[in-house]
């Protein structure tokens, strides 16, 4: 008796119906995918403050983009309320869907005015400015009994934080002198008569806000953080930080913006 020795024919049919099986496989998990990435908001503009640049927030912005997010740091002028809000409204128009817009001190001004682009979806406060309508920065810090001590402008009215020892007693405390010296290296001054220009309308009065306090900030006195927090109705964070916790804790401070982009996101759907 002999035994067979054929070998199987070739079915082709069967590779198809494994690649067939694995492609609706892959689209059974993509709606779950999209959901995910559209249960936020994507774009995050990023408005920086006195005394430093848009290169303040490079800790920030590699962490948001490992998370999928598209990023752009504005670069203000520090030479007037109107042209940084101009700065910011022109990063704001050629964003391609809604935005969460971020501010930073002096940026809290700025985003007060810019934020009422009609694609600004939320407004993140980190440790920054929020004058209300009609009101300038230097009004806002008599109304909270804060005093700007040893910052004196120059004979060209310029504000200049240059010196290490002030910057970091003023913005950095908890950042090592090393890390210090390179940023007042390149610290940028502010315009003193920017504090005197009144925000037209306050775009927190209509967007919803978050405010992310800083409690070992020098800069700006954590119980006047507190009473902006508050006025403006913001969700509220408080961490141990330096008035640049961008800089000195960015995982913070990346969690906390990553949290509003998911909130503002719910927000806009009610």
């Amino acid at each position: 008796m002999k035994t067979s020795t054929r070998t199987p024919r070739p079915r082709p049919w069967l590779g198809k119906l494994a690649a067939a099986l694995s492609f609706a496989l892959m689209l059974g998990h993509a709606p779950a995918a999209s959901a995910a990435d559209e249960a936020r908001i994507k774009h995050i503009v990023l408005v920086h403050g006195a005394f430093v640049d848009g290169s303040s927030w490079t800790p920030v912005i590699a962490r948001l983009q490992a998370m999928g997010y598209h990023v752009t740091a504005v670069q203000n002028h520090l030479n007037s309320l109107a042209d940084d809000v101009t700065s910011t409204e022109q990063v704001l128009r050629r964003q391609p869907g809604k935005v969460l817009l971020v501010g930073h001190s002096w940026g809290g001004a700025v985003i007060s005015q810019a934020g009422n682009a009609p694609n600004v979806a939320g407004l993140v406060y980190l440790s920054a400015l929020t004058p209300d309508s009609g009101e300038s920065v230097a009004g806002l810090l008599q109304r909270l009994d804060v005093h700007m001590t040893g910052l004196a402008p120059d004979e060209a009215g310029l504000i200049w934080l240059d010196q290490p020892e002030q910057f970091q007693k003023i913005m950095a405390g908890d950042l090592p002198l090393a890390r210090v010296r390179q940023l007042a290296a390149v610290q940028q001054p502010i315009a003193a008569n920017s504090f005197a220009e009144p925000v037209t309308q306050a775009a927190w009065r209509t967007k919803p806000s978050w405010y992310l306090e800083t409690s070992l900030d020098q800069a700006l006195p954590l119980t006047a953080q507190k009473a902006m927090a508050q006025q403006i109705g913001a969700r509220v964070r408080s961490i141990p930080a330096s008035h640049l916790s961008m800089i000195s804790r960015p995982l913070a401070v990346t969690a906390w913006i990553d949290r509003a982009a998911r909130e503002a996101a719910r927000s806009a759907t009610h």
